[in-house]
């Protein structure tokens, strides 16, 4: 992918370690979605990441808290899914930064620190705009695996295909815990646990201490 090499400073997928497999999901929290992920992951014993917009955890602490208490980590998905690519500089670190404000005061009690994990909306992020976050602590968190959820064109039975066909050891994997990605995603993500739980992996939140430096 040429994107991975001209972003080498972002993380695209995790060191390899034993059958592991990197679950994340951007765009909520969303209470119709949320908490019925939280429900399959657990059924699988499956940790993820959770990019969160902040309007959206502003709106629904509640389900906010339910992943922090299920033992997910979260991550900076901005506070209105902005883009990169037409947003200056300082008004895009301005809003990254409101939305960790956010995440910050939501998370007070929680042991986990969610201050460094950050996820571009639609993948838009200019050099200066990344280079702007990394001096002030963050990681950018980018893929090697897109699902395609939230695209009305893709069958669920593509979906499925598109993780299952494109995974492999230390794959970050997108799904979004949105509405418009709602019927793709129910279809695939039991589904995708299911499959790769036979095939002997596990799943991890993406957590910087696995990050390397």
């Amino acid at each position: 992918m040429v994107a991975k090499k001209m972003f080498q400073n972002y993380i695209w997928e995790m060191p390899s370690e034993a059958k592991t497999l990197y679950l994340s999901f951007d765009d909520g929290p969303t209470p119709e979605i949320t908490n019925w992920i939280l429900d399959v992951l657990n059924q699988f014993n499956a940790k993820s990441t959770f990019f969160c917009i902040g309007k959206n955890i502003a709106k629904y602490p509640d389900v906010f808290k339910n992943i922090i208490d299920n033992g997910h980590i979260v991550g900076n998905h901005t506070f209105d899914h902005i883009k990169g690519w037409r947003t200056s500089t300082k008004n895009y670190v301005k809003n990254i930064t409101q939305t960790q404000k956010i995440i910050d005061s939501q998370s007070i009690n929680s042991k986990t620190n969610f201050k460094n994990l950050f996820r571009p909306p639609y993948g838009q992020i200019r050099p200066i705009q990344g280079k702007a976050l990394i001096n002030l602590g963050f990681q950018v968190i980018m893929w090697d695996v897109l699902s395609f959820d939230w695209d009305k064109e893709v069958l669920k039975e593509q979906c499925l295909n598109n993780v299952v066909s494109n995974a492999s050891d230390g794959s970050i994997i997108v799904f979004h815990d949105s509405l418009k990605a709602e019927k793709n995603m129910k279809f695939a993500l039991p589904r995708v646990l299911e499959h790769f739980s036979k095939e002997g992996y596990s799943f991890r939140s993406i957590n910087s201490k696995y990050i390397p430096e």
